[in-house]
């Protein structure tokens, strides 16, 4: 069972950074997808950024050009900076991990979540 912690999240206003880290309890080097989810109040929990063993990496329209997803296999860490924020951008931000085995179920791993805040 691998758990993952995100930090990073918090408050700051329209324009500017903040970067969300998701630390792994194990090693994420076997872990087939690792990546970012959010969601906001009243709204679905949708795709951020997510990146694959193979270093491809994919992000929602709403976010390309200003956010990067990132992995340190040797950290056990995935991160997510995030530039030119908006407010709405504003949610409860998921770290996601995805691990698949030859003739196995799925299973998919979240972390608690980190709320970001962006003030206009």
């Amino acid at each position: 069972q691998v758990q993952l912690v995100e930090s990073g999240g918090g408050l700051v206003q329209a324009g500017g950074s903040l970067r969300l880290s998701c630390a792994a309890s194990e090693s994420i080097f076997s872990l087939n997808v690792m990546g970012w989810y959010r969601q906001a109040p009243g709204k679905q929990r949708e795709l951020v950024a997510r990146v694959t063993s193979a270093r491809v990496k994919n992000y929602a329209d709403s976010v390309q050009g200003r956010f990067t997803v990132s992995k340190d296999n040797a950290k056990n860490i995935v991160y997510l900076q995030m530039n030119s924020l908006k407010p709405e951008d504003t949610a409860t931000y998921y770290c996601y991990a995805l691990r698949v085995s030859a003739g196995m179920p799925k299973v998919e791993y979240w972390g608690q979540g980190t709320q970001v805040t962006v003030s206009s």
